[in-house]
């Protein structure tokens, strides 16, 4: 019987007749609804014509997470008096619980994303429900490009709703072709804001690390919200491991401490949503709590402040959650439970004055996460830059880079990026292609029931508990009882299903990925092999560039040049190669941290990582010199190496190449002569431009076999190139075609001659050339000398030669600048010439004594 009465009492009610309208007229819209209006449960359910009268339809509502999934539907299947599996059912990964006569089906934003890949059109859904999209989720951004393809293309009468709490509606209108926004009111109890930062000082989080002390702290103000406040206590942490340690600080509490997150049991998810009459309860949750779930009987709210985003670093190959301060928005969510259902508060374990310095938003997972699983999602669709696709943010283009030479790696594309035959069918497994990869390419070698059972370990890490050995954690899993062990199980199962065994599962690839069968047999037996090797070589199918090979105790370098150490008591410390399944990088770090890892041997890394062998000539500069070798190396492990006694001419040219752009055109000899033509040529092409050749470093290396041959040809080391005569080979770049080579010493010569007679070198290195002369040796000289046009900057020196002035304009010079410096230097050298218009008297380089004798001589 349905239950009218709880219906009734949902507040977005009043917003469905507006809903329904915006449906009927443009069919999208957006729905704005706060928390706990009923915006998951109610709409779906009128909108599927199950209450209210409307028409039968089939409506499909998309949630971010499975707890959310089960929860939205069992709700839904209460208020229809049913259970699951009726009128309303649901499906995640490994699980369905559907029947004939279900109308709404609530899932995973996965699993709609696949049923797209497998049947753009859905011809049997009606509308389709993407909750809580304000979360940026990457699955949920790509199902509503999806979907809104198939409207504008095949589907137009398909009906798609963007509901959320918060969120960016105009954003979401815009992208469902200027959508109606619908807004629904909700009954909002106050929340008082209770600001409990740490007394102490307390580290920022970094990578996955929070400080103990904050954890501590967390616990005390869980244990002063219980003393303070009636009603349970919904407390906010980052991840499993911070729920873990804060339960355990939290013995002995008056009250039952529960742990809700994405791993934790059905039975246990289920027991926090149902309630309890018992007495109180502190759930500690994870930002699954944050939305799409209600808690009864929760009146207060511990924040910690912290969540996990995705993060990857392309250039190392590395992806992970870092531990990052939660959104302001995110902060207003999680205040929300609080009020859901009286007068509440929230503690928050943060000072006031950080609140404003917050980000707004949590940042969009197409922005900060790993996108090859994206990328092949797109390239099925047949879009492989996704730029055709309606996206609040397109993907970054680093990223889908990265993300192309991943799936390319596993034979998932083509050279061109579409999908291949054997990349749509590792679409379909529900995994990230990495793993995608290894079941199919394991499966040849260590049979398909065990390389589930590696592939759903690395699916999702195993407890810190299980250790950093992969094969150790295996055997854990297999005999464990625990949550996890159960959720590993489950996923073995749904993975064993697949076909992984058949002949076409490598060559499929089209030759991208070479067929595993027999290559790595002296290391694995495909029936009967060791559980270690077996899983070394799955590990290292899924993670070909971090293959490691060992470089000291506990020290490893990665096939991607990433170095990788292990923690002091990892029993994989004296191994001589691992497969790095899981790894970090914390910031400032120069080497990963490796959190779980495989032994294998060398053949299993070159069989698992085989697009990255390269064995042949390798002629380079290092070290200050050239160094040719013959190599083997995969990736950046150097496997063998010899010394070549005659490299290949062309390999060596490139190697001095490579030094003089490391080390700069300094390696050749430059006389002073020829650092003045460089300089001469550097200044004329500034101020002429063409003909006269740009001579930076970048412009001569591009120039190389204009200048440089045939002397750079006949070159094997560096002390060849010291013995190269620069000046001599700059010349050839003269533009002696034009004839305008024989102009230099007009337009920029190495030195001027000044009244006194002197031929004074000019410096070409700044803005302008510099004079630098006696002042008496330019009486006379009533306007500043030119160069190409340019006025050069004369630098007057004492007749000691020392500074005494710099000019630009001679002639304002002498009549304002001069009478000072005269005044200084005629007591410090009477000897010489000071007249009091030096603009009309004769320039000398001689004291006035001898400026008199020789006047004197020429007399007589």
């Amino acid at each position: 019987m349905i239950r009218t009465d709880a219906l009734d009492q949902l507040p977005v009610r009043t917003a469905v007749p507006a809903l329904e309208r915006a449906l009927d007229a443009r069919g999208a819209a957006v729905l704005c609804a706060p928390p706990g209006t009923g915006k998951t449960t109610l709409v779906p359910l009128v909108l599927a014509g199950l209450t209210g009268g409307g028409p039968l339809r089939r409506v499909l509502v998309a949630e971010p997470r499975r707890i959310a999934a089960r929860a939205a539907a069992r709700r839904m299947a209460w208020l229809l008096g049913e259970a699951p599996g009726g009128r309303v059912g649901f499906t995640v990964r490994g699980e369905r619980v559907v029947g004939p006569d279900t109308m709404v089906e609530v899932v995973t934003t996965g699993v709609l994303l696949q049923r797209l890949q497998r049947d753009q059109e859905q011809a049997g859904v009606d509308v389709v429900v993407i909750d809580e999209c304000h979360e940026r989720h990457l699955d949920a951004d790509t199902a509503a490009a999806f979907l809104l393809d198939v409207r504008e293309t095949i589907r137009p009468e398909l009906r798609l709703v963007a509901a959320s709490a918060t969120t960016d509606a105009e954003g979401w209108a815009r992208l469902l072709g200027d959508a109606p926004v619908v807004e629904a009111q909700g009954v909002s109890h106050p929340v008082e804001v209770v600001w409990a930062p740490p007394a102490g000082p307390v580290r920022p989080p970094h990578g996955m690390r929070v400080d103990p002390a904050l954890l501590t702290h967390v616990a005390a103000v869980v244990r002063r919200a219980l003393a303070e406040r009636d009603g349970d206590v919904l407390c906010f942490l980052p991840g499993v491991g911070e729920i873990g340690r804060v339960a355990g600080q939290l013995a002995g509490v008056d009250a039952e401490v529960l742990q809700v997150h994405g791993r934790a049991p059905a039975a246990v998810q289920d027991a926090v949503l149902a309630g309890s009459s018992k007495g109180r309860r502190v759930v500690l949750a994870t930002s699954v709590a944050e939305s799409s779930l209600t808690v009864p009987g929760v009146r207060v709210v511990v924040d910690a402040g912290l969540a996990r985003e995705p993060r990857t670093d392309h250039a190392r190959g590395l992806s992970a959650l870092t531990t990052v301060r939660a959104s302001r928005a995110a902060g207003r969510q999680r205040a929300g439970r609080a009020g859901r259902e009286a007068p509440g508060a929230v503690y928050r374990c943060w000072e006031e004055a950080e609140d404003g310095r917050l980000a707004a938003f949590p940042s969009p997972e197409i922005k900060v996460a790993d996108l090859a699983a994206f990328a092949l999602q797109a390239a099925c669709w047949g879009d492989p830059g996704a730029t055709g696709l309606a996206l609040l943010d397109a993907p970054p283009a680093g990223a889908m880079g990265a993300a192309r030479e991943v799936l390319e790696a596993v034979g998932a594309v083509d050279a061109a990026g579409h999908a291949t035959s054997r990349g749509v069918r590792m679409s379909r497994l529900g995994l990230h292609p990495r793993l995608a990869r290894a079941l199919l390419d394991g499966a040849e070698e260590v049979g398909g029931r065990r390389a589930a059972e590696v592939v759903a370990l690395l699916s999702e890490e195993p407890p810190r508990e299980y250790g950093d050995d992969l094969a150790h954690a295996l055997r854990t899993a297999r005999r464990g009882g625990d949550g996890y062990a159960a959720r590993w199980r489950q996923e073995v199962r749904r993975l064993s299903r697949f076909p992984g065994s058949s002949a076409d599962t490598a060559s499929s690839a089209a030759g991208t990925v070479p067929s595993a069968a027999g290559t790595a047999s002296a290391s694995v037996d495909t029936a009967l092999g060791p559980d270690d090797a077996a899983v070394g070589l799955v590990a290292a199918l899924a993670f070909p560039e971090r293959v490691a090979r060992a470089r000291g105790e506990g020290a490893f370098l990665m096939a991607s040049g990433t170095g990788a150490e292990l923690g002091g008591g990892s029993r994989l410390r004296s191994a001589p190669w691992l497969a790095v399944a899981v790894a970090d990088r914390p910031a400032h770090a120069a080497s990963a941290r490796v959190r779980l890892a495989a032994v294998v041997d060398e053949g299993t890394a070159r069989l698992a990582a085989g697009h990255l062998l390269f064995s042949g000539e390798e002629v380079r500069w290092a070290d200050g010199d050239v160094v040719a070798r013959s190599v083997e190396r995969l990736g950046a492990v150097e496997l063998s190496a010899r010394a070549l006694r005659a490299p290949a001419p062309d390999l060596v040219r490139g190697a001095l190449l490579e030094g003089l752009r490391r080390e700069g055109t300094g390696l050749l000899r430059w006389t002073r002569d020829g650092e003045q033509l460089r300089l001469r040529l550097a200044f004329l092409h500034r101020v002429r431009g063409e003909p006269w050749p740009d001579v930076s470093d970048v412009a001569l290396l591009a120039r190389a076999d204009e200048w440089l041959e045939p002397e750079l040809s006949r070159s094997r080391r560096r002390s060849d190139l010291g013995r190269i005569d620069a000046a001599q080979a700059v010349r050839r770049l003269l533009p002696w075609t034009t004839g305008d080579a024989a102009r230099l010493d007009e337009l920029a010569p190495e030195r001027i001659e000044v009244p006194s007679g002197s031929r004074v070198r000019l410096e070409y290195g700044g803005e302008q050339p510099v004079l630098a002369v006696k002042l008496q040796e330019l009486f006379g000289l009533r306007e500043t000398p030119r160069v190409a046009g340019v006025p050069v900057l004369v630098h007057l020196l004492s007749p000691a030669g020392r500074p005494a002035a710099v000019t630009a304009d001679l002639a304002s010079f002498w009549r304002d600048g001069y009478r000072d410096v005269r005044a200084e230097l005629r007591g410090r050298y009477p000897k010489h010439p000071w007249p009091e218009d030096p603009a009309t008297v004769e320039a000398t380089r001689f004291t006035s004594a001898r400026l008199r004798r020789d006047r004197g001589g020429a007399s007589r």
